[in-house]
């Protein structure tokens, strides 16, 4: 290895340490920056004011730190240069994000969809709309878009949708049909909406996401990662099955969570024609409503039972519509979490709503960009430099 190749791979990782010390810390002075990093302090004021006119930090103005000397200039986070594009295909909508590197919401848009049965082209080539129109958003603020993340409801690797029952889906390949100037990966929706919850939710470093909609699917976060299986496949909560002779599912199994705890069945047993009416009709005490919700949580809690006892898990965070049905689901579930757990664990799982909501799965996709960048600034900066 030459003597230039291995001091642009330690300028690289120096770019990442102080940025991730940045990101980590909030607004530092190079001299804190030096402290916290290791590095001299000469060459922490060389790498900030790369990472600076790249558009990566911003500085913040005299900071005085301590009683002694001139005060110095911090720097923060800048969300004036790069941005993330994160995208959704639900059953019921299509969405999109821009967010920034600081987390900051740029720009966002929801649109009402049907999507059931729908050919994949026809629901692509929508969605491509909407994220044009984000991306021309985003230019128009002076933002480069650094790429794009995908989720979708099913499983999902090396770029293919292998099967999304609700959608009547299956290897599909979301990108080849999704004609945009930027690079786009593909992540399953629950997976991607518990990393947007690790990252803009709670800031919990271990839990269990579930994430409610007319499928049901989870995502696992341990010591602030996501584990997703062997093949990426893991957290398929939905096809548990709870009742080993109940209904049919979509997925050609008998009984599945899905087929009590799912949006389409909860709607089915409340008699109610969409969410925000059998919303209101449990707000108003309605007997069918609740007693469905209650059918709902004890299924759930079913479910999480055996989730828990495999993976000894101590928090659940329930997403998507059960964020909104959180006041009436969450009981049944934590009775029956209570009266099976008790005798192992003593006490259930702390048991939670996301305060994301519906926006996780596209803040979880657009935040994979944002550490990215944070993770490799270097080709940011070289950018830059030769522009």
């Amino acid at each position: 290895m030459t003597q230039a190749v291995r001091h642009e791979e330690m300028r690289a990782r120096n770019l990442e340490v102080v940025l991730g010390a940045v990101h980590r810390g909030g607004a530092l002075t190079p001299a804190a920056l030096a402290e916290v990093t290791g590095l001299t302090k000469s060459t922490v004021s060389k790498l900030v004011g790369d990472l600076v006119d790249a558009g990566l930090l911003a500085e913040t103005g005299p900071t005085r730190v301590g009683e002694r000397g001139r005060p110095g200039v911090a720097v923060v986070l800048s969300g004036a240069r790069v941005a993330s594009l994160g995208l959704e295909i639900n059953v019921d909508y299509l969405a999109v994000r821009v967010l920034d590197l600081t987390g900051g919401v740029r720009f966002a848009a929801r649109r009402e969809r049907d999507n059931r049965g729908s050919r994949p082209k026809k629901v692509l080539g929508e969605l491509q709309a909407l994220a044009t129109e984000a991306l021309t958003e985003a230019h128009r603020l002076g933002l480069e878009v650094a790429g794009a993340v995908l989720a979708v409801s099913g499983p999902v690797g090396d770029g293919v949708l292998f099967s999304a029952p609700n959608l009547g889906w299956q290897d599909v390949h979301p990108a080849d049909l999704l004609h945009l100037p930027v690079p786009v990966e593909l992540d399953n929706e629950a997976n991607l909406a518990a990393l947007g919850e690790l990252w803009y939710g709670d800031g919990e470093r271990d839990f269990l996401y579930v994430s409610g909609e007319v499928g049901i699917g989870a995502g696992l976060v341990v010591r602030g990662a996501l584990y997703s299986g062997a093949r990426g496949l893991a957290g398929e909560l939905g096809h548990v099955v709870v009742a080993p002779r109940g209904p049919l599912c979509r997925c050609g199994g008998s009984g599945c969570l899905e087929t009590f705890a799912g949006q389409e069945a909860l709607l089915a047993a409340g008699n109610a024609p969409n969410l925000p009416a059998f919303l209101t009709a449990l707000a108003d005490g309605d007997r069918a409503a609740r007693e469905a919700c209650a059918a709902a949580g004890e299924a759930l809690g079913i479910a999480l039972t055996s989730a828990v006892n495999l993976l000894d898990l101590d928090r659940v965070v329930l997403g998507g519509v059960f964020t909104q049905l959180y006041p009436w689901l969450s009981g049944p579930v934590s009775e029956v979490l209570t009266t099976r757990l008790g005798g192992l664990r003593g006490a259930p799982p702390v048991l939670t709503a996301s305060r994301l909501g519906g926006d996780a799965a596209t803040l979880g996709a657009a935040g994979r960009i944002v550490h990215r960048v944070l993770a490799d600034p270097a080709p940011f900066v070289s950018r830059a430099q030769e522009a």
